[in-house]
């Protein structure tokens, strides 16, 4: 017998939440008091369970560019709650549900295309990133009072959408919602933090041809590598959130009632308190793109409007003994009433090179679907059956693994210290925490600074200049010149350093090599490429390569151009146009030739996890800097890391 939920649809009824998670028998009835809030540090953890809604704009904590709407943090704190049998709670809920009338789309079709391959070919050409989330919004409008709209469509996701992590319902002054979230951005309990990236959607068709159209899915490039470029981007923050980094698990199938996606789950531990995990991990790639940042300014120079909570989250904080656990899914897949009786419905697709603007045009409706459905905006469609079997799909997931990295996939425990220190310098992309994470796994003691914070001669033993975004013949950028004058710097002194993507071009260039733009991007591409004999699966992000051809040299303004110490080829560097911390990066062969890659392949390993065969011989075995990193190589062999 229901003691709070039959009382929701009252006049005076409080602010309240309703959910169900996903395979659970049970969804909760959550009542309370409304606190907004500026930042996620001050959401209230002062012993009560708290739900709080984020907006998208708190991407502005972590220093994203974000349209500023002013949404605020809005916390529901919890005074009384009820769990209920769901069969039960539908009995109690709404039977006919509010039908949303005057359905518009913002963005027409033709001119959401049309974004896309602006996006394709201007952002993700260009170098901007690897891939980007371009929103567009269903809206409606209903005169029903907030409560009883979002708990009536509440109770059509419940008994028609399928696969939802979470399906909730609630209702606040100004703002009530209602969704069938498919993914978790992160939860952290009892210690233990999992992200669940999804990426790649298929849309159910009729059953006479979706078992031939799923086989086609699973084996289609641009849908594989959208998801692993999300789960690398996913990385990035769990090893910022987690001392021993992500383990992968994976993939898997998640079906709902129009589509069906790939999702991957990343596990691993942390301490640090659960908004700080929260805010470490503002937002998900999956909404957003990567990197991060870059993401966050193409969204706001394509989207002219705010997106409110879209793609934030819902973080339920619930308290237990020494502190909070946190479960957060993304706000996706979202209805939203306002107090005018306004609904929207915000949608996106994930762009990367290979998309197809109509194929994209009409990922976007589906995803709004089965939400639109359960307002009465669309006729209900049923999902074909399936007759492949489940083992020859689990079969053809676990080959995506194949081309993997198996560091990621594998315990982290931690390993002893080398007495060696690094420092990598963010250029603009967050894999640089990947990269340390990987760096201080083999025993070296590792930072990461940010390339505008970094002084001009830094003491650590090794420097390791990282990926970003960008031109890199581009000196009037603050960035590249920095990058180039700390590269020049660092080669000057005659010391280790590792170049990686956009940092290996700078210093392709100022080793008088040409720099040209690729005819077509690679950004997430995973090409097989010898190297130094061997074939190497390689994850690629760049735009750009250095040419065989020798650039002539610049004079002028902008960064000094120096003369190289010593010839290339006896240099201490060295520098991969891909990202060796990728999970794309499955395979890469033992450095060996030039003295450079024999100077410089003890930093490069550091980064790799299959690729040495044996230690490189060091062309200065007495170089006390660089003993403890062969040691770290040797260690690299007996613990199966090659």
């Amino acid at each position: 017998m229901t003691r709070l939920l039959h009382t929701l649809l009252a006049a005076d009824a409080p602010s309240f939440a309703v959910i169900h998670r996903e395979h659970e028998p049970v969804l909760d009835v959550l009542v309370g008091d409304v606190v907004d809030v500026d930042r996620l540090a001050d959401i209230p953890l002062d012993g009560a369970e708290v739900l709080a809604l984020v907006p998208f704009r708190q991407v502005r904590e972590r220093g994203f560019a974000a349209h500023d709407d002013g949404a605020p943090i809005r916390c529901l704190v919890v005074r009384d709650r009820e769990s209920l049998d769901v069969d039960e709670a539908i009995a109690v809920l709404p039977r006919h549900p509010v039908v949303v009338g005057d359905l518009e789309v913002d963005v027409s079709d033709a001119d959401y295309a049309a974004v896309v391959r602006h996006v394709i070919d201007d952002e993700i050409g260009r170098g901007e990133g690897a891939n980007f989330v371009i929103r567009r919004e269903f809206t409606g409008s209903t005169d029903a009072s907030p409560a009883e709209a979002v708990l009536g469509w509440l109770r059509q996701l419940l008994e028609h959408e399928t696969g939802a992590y979470w399906t909730f319902a609630l209702s606040t002054p100004g703002l009530a919602a209602v969704g069938a979230t498919p993914e978790r951005h992160v939860s952290s309990i009892d210690g233990v933090v999992s992200m669940n990236p999804i990426s790649g959607t298929f849309r159910h068709g009729d059953a006479a041809r979706d078992d031939d159209a799923l086989l086609a899915f699973l084996d289609d490039v641009k849908e594989r590598e959208e998801l692993v470029m999300v789960v690398d981007e996913e990385l990035k923050m769990m090893s910022a959130v987690c001392p021993e980094g992500g383990r992968i698990r994976g993939p898997f199938l998640k079906r709902m009632s129009r589509l069906t996606h790939t999702e991957y789950l990343l596990e691993g531990r942390s301490a640090l308190d659960p908004r700080e995990v929260l805010r470490r991990t503002m937002f998900a790639p999956t909404v957003t793109g990567s990197p991060m940042g870059n993401a966050c300014a193409v969204i706001a120079r394509h989207e002219p409007t705010p997106r409110g909570y879209y793609a934030g989250v819902l973080a339920r904080f619930t308290p237990r003994p020494g502190g909070y656990d946190v479960d957060a899914p993304i706000l996706i897949r979202t209805a939203y009433l306002d107090g005018a009786g306004r609904v929207r419905v915000p949608v996106g697709a994930t762009l990367v090179r290979h998309s197809d603007p109509e194929g994209e045009v009409a990922e976007t409706r589906a995803k709004a679907a089965g939400v639109l459905t359960a307002l009465g905006a669309l006729r209900r469609a049923s999902a074909p059956e399936r007759g492949l079997e489940a083992d020859h799909l689990d079969t053809l997931l676990k080959a995506r693994n194949d081309r993997l990295a198996a560091f990621w996939r594998s315990p982290q425990a931690a390993r002893p210290s080398q007495a060696t220190s690094a420092l990598v310098i963010d250029a603009g992309d967050d894999f640089t925490t990947m990269l340390a994470h990987q760096l201080r796994h083999l025993g070296l003691d590792a930072r990461v600074a940010q390339w505008h914070a970094v002084d001009h001669d830094p003491t650590e033993d090794l420097v390791v200049f990282g990926p970003g975004p960008g031109d890199p013949r581009d000196r009037s950028d603050p960035r590249i010149a920095r990058l180039r004058d700390l590269i020049a710097a660092r080669l000057e002194t005659q010391r280790p350093l590792l170049a990686v993507c956009l940092s290996h071009q700078l210093l392709a260039d100022l080793a008088g090599l040409g720099i040209a733009p690729l005819p077509a991007p690679r950004q997430g591409v995973q090409l097989e490429v010898d190297v130094f004999g061997q074939r190497a699966a390689i994850g690629f992000t760049t735009p750009s390569r250095p040419s065989r051809r020798r650039a002539r040299r610049r004079r002028g303004s902008g960064s000094r151009w120096p003369r190289m110490p010593r010839p290339a080829s006896s240099m201490r560097c060295a520098g991969p146009a891909w990202h060796p911390c990728r999970g794309t990066s499955s395979r890469s062969p033992r450095p060996t030739g030039s003295r450079c890659w024999s100077d410089s392949s003890t930093a490069y390993s550091q980064v790799r996890r299959s690729f040495v065969s044996r230690p490189p011989r060091p062309a200065r075995a007495d170089d006390p800097a660089l003993r403890g990193v062969w040691q770290g190589v040797a260690d690299m062999r007996s613990h199966g890391m090659c």
